[in-house]
């Protein structure tokens, strides 16, 4: 094992084959993000979403995906192009993955890529107990999705981070009432088929309200605006938006949302008091906007 990847592990409690998945996928999250950077990534884009969350800001739930943002619109940006850094970035740290750009079925602006690698022998690699790894499938595929936003809303603010992990580097990362912004809309707007509710994004809202973060409505509304969400013409003010809030919370099937979560955080009963009225009560008391 690599030092430095040595090290990273040190701050997980792994005790479970499932802690040192959860362990390993967030230690090439991190090396992923090294490798962009020295790929001159962060010249273009910046780090969004639920992993942004977690590194940077301190969300305390694992998150399965890279999600990332242009700073401006091109339609021609191919995440291809950075292949060839991530894969390096990995195996200089003892990772061999493959990074494959996903073909588009149909026309969008997302642009995505996965990087696999054989779960079971990296976390061999890792120092998973033997009793344990017999558990581990052979042919077992670890995935991380990078997905890259080409047609970005305006409005988005932006703040260079540092990260020590591997080496010391930095990350162009969305502002955090941008990030709430992303997450509002994804509450709102999400298309939860087959009733697959996904009960991270109220854990984030949660986690969001408790901390007083402000939304930036500026940017929720040219969120909304693009997808179709809300009218051209209209304008989203403060009470608006709780409205549709409290629209949605009606809709959820918060068993479901419970079930969902549980895999990615520590504590279970932080879901306890879930349902229309609690989520109401804290919309009404504690959500807030930058404008």
């Amino acid at each position: 094992m690599h030092n430095a990847v040595h090290d990273m592990l040190q701050k997980y409690a792994c005790r479970t084959s499932d802690d040192y998945r959860n362990a390993l996928k967030e230690i090439i999250q991190e090396i992923a993000l090294l490798g962009l950077y020295r790929g001159g990534f962060f010249d273009r884009a910046a780090f969004y979403g639920g992993t942004a969350l977690r590194i940077f800001y301190g969300l305390n739930r694992f998150s399965e995906d890279l999600d990332f943002s242009l700073l401006e619109p091109d339609p021609g940006f191919t995440v291809a192009a950075y292949q060839k850094p991530l894969q390096d970035e990995l195996a200089s740290f003892g990772f061999t993955v493959e990074v494959t750009p996903k073909e588009k079925q149909m026309a969008s602006p997302v642009e995505s890529a996965f990087i696999k690698t054989g779960t079971r022998m990296n976390l061999i690699k890792i120092g998973l107990q033997p009793d344990l790894v017999q558990g581990v499938m052979e042919n077992e595929l670890l995935k991380v999705k990078i997905e890259v936003d080409t047609d970005p809303p305006p409005g988005a603010e932006f703040e260079v981070k540092y990260h020590l992990n591997p080496i010391p580097f930095h990350v162009r990362v969305c502002t955090l009432p941008v990030l709430f912004a992303g997450k509002l809309h994804a509450l709102l707007c999400r298309n939860w088929g087959g009733g697959r509710v996904k009960g991270r994004d109220l854990y984030d809202y949660v986690w969001y309200v408790s901390r007083e973060a402000a939304v930036d409505l500026g940017h929720l509304q040219a969120r909304l605006k693009q997808t179709g969400h809300l009218p051209p013409e209209s304008v989203l003010d403060f009470e608006r938006l709780k409205q549709m809030l409290h629209g949605k919370f009606s809709l959820i099937d918060f068993t479901q949302a419970k079930q969902d979560v549980l895999p990615f955080i520590p504590d279970p009963e932080v879901t306890d008091l879930w349902s229309k009225n609690f989520f109401t009560g804290i919309t009404a008391d504690k959500l807030r906007t930058v404008n």
